[in-house]
């Protein structure tokens, strides 16, 4: 397994028949710019160096589940580089959806107990959970702008100063509040669009209405599909691609 490779000072290449297969396996990463191709697949063997995976619930980590979790999760820094993930080392594998036993305290100061159902988390300075039935979903549907990958590791963007508010890191407290005004716009348009659709009839989004929950959810469902079906969510949101692009692909970068 991928485990010997963290023994090596420089992560070798990956061999061509895995790369090839996980590429058909995810025509979004295939359809990827000539120029991202191999910094894509060199990005992927160095986090494969880096990160440890764990397989739960009896699942056995092999190179398949371990690269294509790797290629997905260094979309978003493959011009930012992997120190954004510097933060972790363990992902968590199960096979499918996990139960999450969670507690919540009304105003009133009541205790509430409730479980919720997870196909993926990111903790912050943890590890990052993922359900592999879903990591495969994505291969098939991309075409919604689904992706469980790319929206817990941008979880893991969001996180690093500290808080899950749909905005990383940024240079300046105004390159956050512009950033924040033009992401608070499209996720209040979002919201209105589910409610709509979720109670009275309206046209169902293209993206996953679980993006309505909050504007950190919001963030990380726009990102899937900013990666992995650009020409409609420029459709559908084109005031966020600018935005998105100033992050994960400033021009200044080569």
């Amino acid at each position: 397994m991928f485990g010997w490779w963290r023994q090596r000072r420089a992560a070798p290449a990956i061999p061509e028949d895995l790369w090839q297969s996980v590429l058909a396996t995810y025509p979004f990463l295939a359809q990827r710019p000539r120029d991202e191709s191999e910094p894509l697949r060199t990005l992927a063997a160095r986090f494969l160096q880096d990160k440890e995976f764990h397989g739960a619930q009896g699942l056995t980590i092999t190179d398949e589940i371990a690269l294509s979790i790797a290629a997905q999760a260094v979309l978003p820094v493959l011009h930012l580089g992997l120190g954004w993930y510097d933060d972790f080392v363990g992902i968590v594998v199960h096979p499918g959806e996990v139960v999450a036993r969670r507690t919540q305290v009304d105003e009133a100061g009541v205790v509430h107990a409730y479980d919720e159902w997870l196909v993926g988390e990111a903790m912050d300075q943890g590890p990052v959970m993922l359900s592999w039935h879903d990591v495969r979903e994505a291969g098939t549907r991309f075409e919604d702008g689904y992706n469980v990958v790319i929206h817990e590791f941008v979880h893991k963007l969001d996180l690093r100063d500290g808080q899950a508010d749909g905005c990383p890191p940024l240079g300046s407290r105004a390159a956050r509040q512009a950033w924040l005004e033009v992401l608070t716009r499209a996720y209040e348009a979002f919201r209105e669009r589910v409610i709509v659709a979720e109670r009275f009839g309206g046209e169902p989004t293209w993206l996953d209405p679980y993006g309505a929950q909050a504007i950190d959810e919001f963030f990380a469902v726009a990102c899937e599909g900013y990666f992995v079906q650009r020409e409609r969510f420029a459709r559908e949101f084109p005031e966020l691609v600018p935005l998105f692009d100033s992050f994960f692909k400033p021009a200044a970068r080569p």
